[in-house]
């Protein structure tokens, strides 16, 4: 899971101190009060509140702000980490209210940072203070009161999401259970019955969810921004609209070969199912995808694997269940691709307290995710692993959250955090990249041989099912939710607004009318859980500059898909330093440091994927590829 300044989001309470708790302008310090520590005192007639701020005033509120916060953080985690891991009233109870105090707190102190605003300061002063106000995923307006609902609000819905059941085939059945029955299901009637009866289980969230952003969006709008998805762009270096025009930009040197992929897709779609179930023509029908939320559709690989140009000789769900791995030697097997670069080992603690299984005995958030406690040593996952490729892929993944956070640990409490939230979640593919290899596989013994080039195209067909797919998902979440908070959509054209993105991004609709009552995009996690998710987007792009660059580093003139860099520490070593520079600097340069680039460059999936392009093309010669949106 990666953090924003804090887990959640919170509130000013007695023991943070008065940084925590005073409006802007009324603080100060006394002449006996410690460096970095603020005390409150009354104003005496006639002084001026908002007498000019000097840079020794901004330094020691900036180090009493990483105080607080540094506090505060490891008190939250440990909240959210129990209630995450067993869901009850009273664990609800008490992260709602943590929640709660770490949102007043943060927005007092972005409140505060803003004092500061035209005082010449270091540079890491003036980034601290700008992080301070674009921390916050969710502001509550300072309002008494508000922090509290806010926080009420989105624990709800988390809980709700989490412990949602819907009735399938006479029988209660978790998101789990579903996950796994859409992915191997090929009876549209059945694949029709699951993604419908899951997305039964958030009507009942709409109002929540609609409450909820109103209360952000007062929050956003008193730290100076228009709205609240105006404050998330603002995240990345950059304007925020600047910001939207380039992911614009990386979407469109991507587009086509995902039109040409969605292109072949929905022909052998129709060769299986025929006419009724989905034309030749036209947008996908979303259920058939093998995926609860059509982001990925490595799932229907049997449906759509090449019938020339050679075929997958090994399936990784067989070469796991045939070594006889279980959860545990899954997790062990991708702590060890890390240390095979030079990085040490994780810490006893990581075992201790991970979950790594669903429990038996009790409620739990299933989402796999990646957790920092203490902002030390403290670092966990929190997966339900079953043995299989997706989850072998999803550990080397969320151990990449791991050793970022590990390797930032010191750092101040401000820069502990990624370039920015697209670095986070890129570090972990980038490895992925390199474990789904032949060559990975063959060098931890799971594969005997390394095939040849006849299976280059059904390997990379299986990327493409799950890389490319998912990038115009990973676009339109944002854009949805950004048309909700700046009040383009409203709550009554929730669910029409999320349908009209699905077609017009992915090309794609549902299998059947959406009922009026329809909350669609509650049945995604992310949504509930109010995860950015144009992060995701950007890991999608950055995964393949990484996975260049390093392959370049590492000497390597073979295709760019078959390049693992398992053991390569002089990769390592840069890699690493990249890692360790959190988000002290702009984003441009932590990618410099590791790729020599500066930008954001889509051509390096271009790259990777070239020969699949290529016989994409040939195979969609004479169809009508794209839909109409």
């Amino acid at each position: 899971m990666k953090r924003s300044l804090l887990s959640a989001a919170a509130v000013c309470a007695l023991g943070l101190g008065a940084a925590g708790c005073l409006a802007p302008g009324y603080f100060s310090t006394a002449p006996d009060t410690p460096a970095g520590q603020f005390q409150t005192r009354p104003l005496t007639s006639g002084e001026i509140v908002n007498a000019a701020p000097t840079a020794a005033e901004a330094a020691n509120f900036v180090a009493d702000a990483e105080t607080q916060l540094a506090a505060l953080s490891e008190e939250a985690s440990r909240i959210q980490w129990t209630r995450a891991t067993n869901i009850t009233y009273d664990t609800m109870w008490l992260e709602s209210r943590i929640n709660a105090r770490v949102n007043e707190t943060q927005v007092a102190l972005a409140n505060q940072a803003a004092r500061f605003n035209d005082v010449q300061v270091p540079a890491d002063i003036r980034r601290k203070l700008n992080l301070l106000r674009l921390g916050i995923v969710l502001p509550a307006p300072s309002r008494a009161g508000a922090a509290n609902e806010l926080a009420d609000i989105t624990t709800r819905l988390d809980s709700t999401y989490s412990v949602g059941k819907f009735e399938f085939e006479g029988r209660q059945i978790t998101l789990d259970d579903a996950t796994t029955l859409i992915a191997e299901s090929r009876d549209p009637a059945q694949t029709k019955a699951l993604y419908e009866g899951w997305r039964t289980i958030s009507p009942v969230m709409a109002a929540d969810y609609a409450r909820m952003v109103e209360i952000a969006n007062e929050g956003s709008r008193e730290l100076g921004f228009a709205d609240t998805g105006a404050m998330w762009r603002a995240g990345y270096d950059m304007d925020p609209d600047a910001f939207a025009a380039e992911t614009d930009r990386l979407w469109e040197q991507v587009k086509p070969f995902y039109v040409n992929l969605h292109c072949y897709v929905r022909g052998r779609l129709n060769a299986k199912y025929g006419d009724a179930v989905q034309p030749d023509r036209g947008p996908i029908r979303a259920d058939l995808l093998g995926n609860m939320w059509s982001q990925q559709w490595g799932n229907i690989y049997d449906v759509v694997a090449p019938t020339t140009g050679g075929a997958s000789s090994y399936s990784l769900d067989t070469l796991l269940t045939n070594a006889q791995y279980d959860a545990t030697r899954m997790v062990r097997t991708g702590e060890g691709f890390y240390t095979s670069l030079g990085l040490p080992a994780l810490p006893q603690t990581f075992w201790e307290r991970s979950m790594i299984t669903r429990p038996r005995d009790r409620e739990v958030v299933c989402h796999a995710s990646a957790w920092d406690l203490d902002n030390a040593e403290d670092i966990r996952i929190k997966m339900c692993t079953q043995v299989n490729g997706d989850d072998f892929y999803t550990v080397h993944h969320e151990l990449g959250h791991n050793y970022y956070q590990r390797a930032y640990k010191d750092q101040p409490f401000l820069f502990k955090n990624g370039a920015n939230d697209g670095f986070h979640e890129a570090i972990g593919d980038f490895v992925g990249l390199s474990a789904l290899t032949p060559t990975y596989l063959n060098q931890i013994g799971l594969l005997q041989t390394v095939p040849g080039e006849a299976e280059d195209i059904p390997f990379l067909l299986k990327m493409a099912l799950d890389k490319i797919a998912f990038l115009p998902f990973g676009l339109m979440v944002d854009r949805w939710r950004w048309g909700v908070f700046d009040g383009e959509t409203s709550p009554a054209e929730y669910n029409d607004a999320w349908s009209a993105n699905m077609l017009k991004y992915q090309g794609l609709v549902p299998p059947g009318p959406r009922p009026a009552n329809a909350f669609d995009p509650g049945a995604k996690y992310h949504i509930l859980g109010n995860t950015p998710y144009t992060r995701y987007f950007l890991a999608h792009i950055y995964q393949f500059q990484f996975q260049r660059a390093a392959c370049k580093q590492a000497g390597w003139t073979g295709p760019l898909h078959r390049c693992s860099i398992y053991g390569n520490k002089e990769v390592g070593e840069r890699f690493n330093a990249m890692l360790e520079m959190g988000q002290s600097r702009p984003w441009p340069e932590a990618m410099q440091a590791f790729t020599g680039e500066t930008g954001n460059d889509a051509s390096a999936v271009a790259d990777y994927f070239a020969p699949l392009n290529t016989w994409l093309v040939q195979q969609n010669r004479g169809k009508d590829c794209g839909w109409d949106a």
